[in-house]
């Protein structure tokens, strides 16, 4: 065996600008061939594929129209939870079949055919999308109101459009279903539990009735109402004893004065007549001078009298008294001298006559003054007597009563701490049964706004659109995509020819790798004939290729137009 040669390896240059261009035309049917075959690939599927329209619609989600001041929503969760339920509910199986069978759609005929109805509804699934609409200022800028999209994809673009419409009528109905059925089930959920709550509150108010009933007089509650009416009946006996010295001492005041009264009726019943020699102007004058000061002095001696007994001797306004008393009784001696003396010197001037024996008219009216007021002292005296007796019998009655509360506090109370806990037991029932009325009456309230559909709603914000253009296939878009594919797939081929090719292709790879001078280069002479050979089979090649691309195309399109 000979011995193996060495191999020298070599590195390829970097290619320039003219390579490449050298390439291109080398390689140009590598390239311009899978380019054209993926143009036609392309068009032929795009102009194959039906048509696919996409009709669409939009909902409004309206809050309730009544303000939830007025009517408080019983709602536990929002719109946007309660709208997954009622996707969920409408995308399931059951929904999306009648859909399907429906006779005025009668949606995937041929589907249906050859595949089982689980994977229909299926395809209907990845047809039909329902997305929310995040930005409510789109839709108006409504506040407190969102929106969400139904889009459903299908071949003919009327039955895409009723598609949508039937979503559109469900979603309606549905909401409405739901939002009464949660409604009417709150409101029998509420009045049950608010019929459990009044029985519990009529058994602990008929326990508490009968506890009172067992244990009258002995409550806690009583010993406290007991402790204010024995205070307010201390405060009456108070109050009477009190009358009772103050009328005392008024009728100690009258009896004082009916004395006084008689004794000025006997001192004017001895001075009532008088003996005169004669009558004169200045007798007449004297006796009603006398007869004032006899007043004033009775009258001034009745009201020290009244001091006395209501304030005591040492009460200051006495010796002001005593000292008034005196002068009026002074200047009254006084005047009787100052008489006595004019009496004796007219006796001895004056020839004595017949002496006369008269009444005094002053002491008259004096005396009639006084039995007047003796009269209205009597009166007085009798009232003053029938007030006491009325005290007094007021004030026995208050003492039963005090005593009675005296002895019902000194009672202590029973089973205080069972009360007290009974009591709250019940005061918590009360709370129970109120609240649940006020729920009860919030859910019937709910339930009318239902009724009226006040409440939160489905509103078609954009009705479903008839679509005029198909969404796919994107004819243009494939043929470009189909082209460039080629394209990248021609250089691709192109390039790895170039890298599988080693051979010299000209003078700069020779210089390049021989590290030889160039002296000249002699071209490549090749048989006229087979180059015309091999030129007409590559022209035949690609004209058969480009009729066949052309007829394709044509054929995918005259498809698509009578199918259309």
């Amino acid at each position: 065996m000979g011995a193996p040669q060495n191999e020298i390896g070599v590195s390829r240059r970097p290619p320039d600008i003219e390579d490449y261009i050298d390439m291109l035309r080398r390689y140009r049917s590598w390239i311009l061939g899978p380019a054209f075959a993926g143009l036609v690939v392309a068009v032929v599927v795009a102009f194959i594929w039906q048509d696919t329209y996409v009709s669409t619609a939009t909902m409004r989600i309206t809050p309730q129209q009544v303000p939830d001041r007025l009517v408080p929503s019983i709602m536990s969760s929002q719109m946007a939870e309660r709208l997954q339920e009622i996707e969920t509910v409408i995308l399931s199986h059951g929904s999306l079949s009648d859909i399907i069978q429906k006779p005025s759609l009668d949606l995937y005929k041929k589907e249906r055919q050859r595949m089982p109805m689980e994977d229909v509804v299926q395809l209907m699934k990845k047809k039909l999308d329902i997305n929310p609409i995040s930005d409510p200022g789109a839709l108006g800028g409504a506040r407190g109101a969102s929106a969400f999209q139904i889009r459903f994809s299908y071949i003919d673009r009327y039955k895409a459009q009723a598609v949508v419409r039937e979503l559109v009528a469900k979603f309606t109905e549905q909401n409405v279903n739901v939002q009464r059925a949660a409604a009417s089930a709150t409101t029998s959920f509420i009045n049950d539990e608010l019929r459990a709550a009044k029985e519990k509150m009529d058994t602990l108010e008929a326990a508490i009735i009968k506890f009172k009933v067992e244990n009258q007089g002995h409550l806690p509650e009583q010993a406290q109402a007991n402790a204010q009416a024995l205070q307010m009946e201390q405060i009456s006996l108070m109050n009477l004893q009190s009358n009772i010295s103050r009328t005392g001492e008024e009728k100690m005041l009258l009896e004082t004065q009916i004395q006084n009264n008689k004794d000025s009726q006997l001192y004017w019943s001895s001075r009532a007549t008088e003996t005169i020699v004669a009558s004169s102007p200045q007798a007449t004058a004297r006796n009603e001078r006398l007869g004032a000061l006899s007043n004033r002095i009775s009258e001034a001696k009745q009201e020290l009298a009244a001091l006395k007994n209501m304030y005591g001797d040492a009460y200051p306004e006495i010796g002001t008294h005593q000292a008034q008393i005196d002068a009026l009784e002074q200047e009254r001696g006084q005047l009787e001298k100052d008489w006595a003396a004019q009496q004796a010197a007219a006796a001895l001037n004056v020839s004595p006559t017949a002496p006369q024996t008269v009444i005094k008219p002053e002491v008259e009216r004096s005396l009639q003054e006084l039995q007047n007021n003796a009269h209205t002292y009597n009166a007085e005296m009798q009232a003053k007597i029938q007030e006491i007796e009325n005290y007094r019998n007021q004030e026995a009655q208050v003492e039963k009563r005090i005593a009675v509360l005296e002895r019902q506090i000194q009672e202590a109370p029973l089973d205080e701490q069972q009360y007290a806990a009974m009591l709250g037991d019940l005061n918590l029932a009360k709370a129970d049964y109120d609240d649940m009325v006020r729920r009860r009456n919030a859910s019937e309230m709910q339930e009318q706004l239902e009724e009226h559909k006040a409440g939160e709603n489905l509103e078609p914000l954009d009705l479903p659109s008839l679509p005029e253009v198909p969404s796919e296939p994107k004819r243009a878009a494939w043929a470009g995509a189909g082209l460039l594919g080629g394209l990248a797939l021609g250089v691709v081929l192109a390039g790895a020819q170039e890298v599988k090719n080693t051979s010299l292709k000209n003078l700069k790879d020779v210089r390049v790798y021989t590290n030889l001078p160039v002296l000249s280069s002699i071209p490549l002479l090749e048989n006229g004939l087979l180059v015309r050979r091999k030129r007409r089979l590559i022209w035949l090649t690609w004209s058969s290729a480009i009729i066949i691309g052309c007829i394709l195309m044509s054929g995918a399109m005259y498809y698509h137009m009578q199918g259309v």
